[in-house]
Parts: structure tokens; C-alpha cells; sequence
């Protein structure tokens, strides 16, 4: 069982001296630099090569978020009844997979639009499966202490693909060519396939443990496990506002985005490395956001860190609608506002992600999970449509100052909720798994 929260956990072994930790790190470090590499490969090549506009690049976006809304809710029920680790190899390769020949159609000229959005679909479902095993599997391996510095870990990971992705994909798309950036995102996936697989300690699956008579929803059909899911996020008060504030967080960071992508190269002038450069800057920032977060929260409060790291975050991008031209003035601006999102918003991320886990029992993780990305970011195909059209109707600069307003929503749902007035000390979950449920590792 979890050791209360309430009592001091006795001292745990670095996480780094844990050798299946650092491959699942590894792993996931070179799975989220391919992901970051894509995603901004696909709308350059888009925007630079096929001269794409608001709209189209809207709906490209839209595509490759789609599988959010299509598909979280049965990744969740999949991940709590299969190895998270299998899950993350199988889907590694797949995107190893579409990449590579993404990267092929390039070479011989066939990677057109309707090309890039088969493949930010398939990316972008597969995508999704990964990020909720990957979740789970850090749960099924560590300690409850040790969650907020696993999290740290894993969520410094996608700092740095937050550094190195944007930049090697618009350097890539910029300097050689849309193909090449396709098979340098294909070859991270396949690195991350190579470290997951490598991963030796036995992970059990608390749903397909023996039913007992009084948990017969443990032998219940996928539908079933996907109700019991969303009941279990909308009966937990502060899952439900963590719902809620990502919600309105990603429908507007979407919308955001879209325009964000077009206002550099078009209103700013920036080249294709620039905007790499720029997109880059959030990397360093949620770095020193992951450091924080282990540190900032048992002290100052959960509560308290969510709230003004999200005022602050969010904020900054208010900054991006008043700036002119390409001076290097300019750029400087650009990478301190995106420094700024980066530390903050990757606070609110390692905060939210680790109070989710920390009330949500071992049996439920995934469809917690997948339930929270579905509300959350189910919004962001909308948001991405909603972008473009408010940059064809009302012009970028002022497309991009109502967008970024929109995602001070967040900290105010958060402000009005239980979230606020969490503590120093992690909640414990409602109900606890059974003895017979319990990780391997413990």
C-alpha cells in the first residue's frame, strides 16, 4: 500500500543509480526530441515549401491534434490492461515507421499537403498512446516519494527535446529540406525504441490481475473501463479542475499557436531557423521549470505554485503581439518571452501531473490519464481551426493578442478551484489498490 502522505517517507535511493529509470529516461527523452522535431517540421514545411496559408495551416494542425480527441479515452483503457513499456516500444517504432517514409516521399518530390496530413494523423496517434503509457510506467516503477522527482526527471527530459526539437527542425527545414528533418525525427523514435526495449524490471498490470467478486469492473469490457474512468475524474474535485483549467488552457494555447506560427515568418520576418531558434527558447525555460518543481511546491504549496506560475506563464505571451520587425532586438524579446512560458508553464505541468498521480490509485492511472488529456486537449483541433480563422478575418497581430488573452482563463479557473488550496503535503488517493494489485517494484 501508499504510505501515508501525512507521515515522513523514509529516505529513498536516487533514482539515478536505478538503471531501468535512466533507460526509461533516456528513452523518452529521445521519443519527445523526434516528437518536438515534427511538430514544428510539418507546419514549416507547410508554411516555407508549399506556401500554405492561415487556413490550411490550421487544418493541418487540426489533423495531427485530432487523434487527442479520437482516441485518449481508449489509450487509457488500453494502457491499464497492457505494459505501459510494450505500448511505448510498439508505438516508437510505428512513428520510427511513418517518419521514415514521410522522409522518402520528400526525396521524391511526394510529400505534398495531403501527404502531411496523413502523416501528423498517424504521428499524432500514436503520440497519443505513448504519452499516457509513458505516465503510467513511471508509476508502476517508483515509489510515491519518489514521483515528484521522477516527474522532475522525465519532465526535464522534454525540456531539452523542447530546446534541441524546434531548433534542429527549422534549422533542418531551413538550411537542407523537409525530408532530412522528417528522417532525424525518425531516427529519435527509433533510439527510444532501441532504450525501452532494453528495460529489464517486470512490470505488473493491476487490471489484468485475477478479478476478485467484489471488483468484477476488473474483468469489464473497454467501455466499461472508460466509464469507470470518467466517473472516477469527475467524482475527484481537483481532477475535475485540472480538467477545466487545461481545457481552457489548450483551446486557446492552440489557437495561439496557429497564429504564433504564421506572425514570425510573415509579420516579423523571421527565416525557418529563427523561428527554430525562437521556438527553442521555451526549452532552457521549462529545464529551470522541472528544477523547480521539485523543489518549489513542498514549499511554498501546490496550490500556490500552480496559481501564480500560471498567471506568469501564460502572461508573458501577451508581450508577442507588440513587437516589430526582425531587428536582433526583436529575437531577444522573443526568446525572454519564450523563456518565461517555458519555466512557468513547465511548473504548472510537473505540479498538476504529480498531484494527478498522487491521488489516482495505481488501477486507474491510465484512464485518469487519458480521461484529463481527452477534456484538456480534446479542445486543440478547435483551437487550431478557431487560429486560423481569427488571423484571416481579423489580421495576425490581432489574432495573436485575443489568442494569448484567451489562456488567462486557466489560472483564474485554477484560482476558483480545490487546486488553490492545496498544500505543502500531496493528497492520498481515495481508495486504495489491494494488496494483490500492488507495482512489482515495491
Amino acid at each position: 500500500m501508499r504510505p501515508p502522505s501525512t507521515s515522513p517517507p523514509s529516505p529513498s535511493p536516487s533514482l539515478w543509480r536505478d538503471t531501468d529509470f535512466r533507460r526509461l529516461w533516456a528513452g523518452q527523452t529521445a521519443s519527445q526530441l523526434g516528437e518536438h522535431t515534427t511538430l514544428v517540421v510539418l507546419p514549416l514545411f507547410a508554411v516555407l515549401t508549399l506556401d500554405a496559408g492561415a487556413g490550411p495551416l490550421g487544418a493541418l494542425r487540426a489533423v495531427g491534434q485530432a487523434p487527442i480527441l479520437l482516441l485518449s479515452l481508449l489509450a487509457g483503457a488500453w494502457v491499464d490492461r497492457w505494459r505501459a513499456r510494450t505500448v511505448m516500444v510498439l508505438t516508437d517504432a510505428a512513428r520510427a515507421v511513418a517518419l521514415g517514409a514521410a522522409a522518402v516521399a520528400g526525396l521524391l518530390g511526394l510529400l505534398g499537403l495531403p501527404a502531411l496530413f496523413v502523416v501528423a494523423f498517424t504521428v499524432g496517434a500514436l503520440s497519443v498512446l505513448f504519452d499516457v503509457a509513458y505516465q503510467a510506467s513511471l508509476v508502476r516503477m517508483v515509489r510515491l516519494d519518489q514521483l515528484v522527482r521522477g516527474n522532475s526527471a522525465l519532465e526535464g527530459s522534454r525540456s531539452a527535446a523542447q530546446i534541441g526539437g524546434p531548433a534542429l527542425g527549422g534549422a533542418l527545414v531551413s538550411l537542407l529540406s523537409a525530408p532530412v528533418a522528417a528522417a532525424a525525427g525518425a531516427l529519435f523514435f527509433a533510439v527510444s525504441f532501441v532504450s525501452l526495449r532494453r528495460i529489464r524490471r517486470p512490470e505488473s498490470v493491476p487490471e489484468r490481475v485475477a478479478p476478485v467478486p467484489e471488483r468484477p469492473e476488473l474483468a469489464a469490457p473497454v467501455r466499461g473501463r472508460i466509464r469507470e474512468g470518467l466517473r472516477f475524474v469527475a467524482g475527484n474535485a481537483w481532477l475535475r479542475a485540472v480538467c477545466l483549467a487545461s481545457a481552457a488552457f489548450q483551446l486557446s494555447f492552440a489557437a495561439t499557436m496557429t497564429v504564433y506560427l504564421l506572425f514570425l515568418p510573415r509579420e516579423l520576418h523571421l527565416t525557418g531557423a529563427t523561428v527554430g531558434l525562437a521556438l527553442a527558447a521555451t526549452g532552457p525555460g521549462a529545464l529551470l521549470g522541472s528544477v523547480l518543481a521539485a523543489r518549489l511546491p513542498g514549499r511554498l504549496g501546490h496550490g500556490v505554485v500552480l496559481v501564480s506560475a500560471a498567471v506568469l506563464g501564460n502572461g508573458a505571451l501577451l508581450c508577442v503581439p507588440a513587437l516589430h520587425g526582425s531587428t536582433t532586438a526583436t529575437i531577444l524579446a522573443l526568446l525572454a518571452v519564450n523563456f518565461v512560458f517555458g519555466t512557468f508553464s513547465q511548473l504548472v505541468n510537473v505540479t498538476v501531473m504529480s498531484v494527478r498521480q498522487a491521488v489516482t490509485p495505481d488501477g486507474m492511472q491510465g484512464r485518469a490519464a487519458a480521461t484529463i488529456t481527452f477534456v484538456g486537449m480534446g479542445f486543440t483541433p478547435l483551437g487550431s481551426l478557431l487560429g486560423g480563422l481569427l488571423a484571416q478575418e481579423w489580421g495576425l497581430r490581432t489574432g495573436l493578442l485575443v489568442t494569448a488573452a484567451g489562456m488567462m482563463l486557466s489560472p483564474v479557473l485554477m484560482a476558483a478551484s480545490p487546486l488553490a488550496r492545496l498544500g505543502r503535503l500531496l493528497p492520498v488517493p481515495r481508495e486504495e489498490p489491494r494488496p494483490t494489485e500492488r507495482r512489482g517494484s515495491e
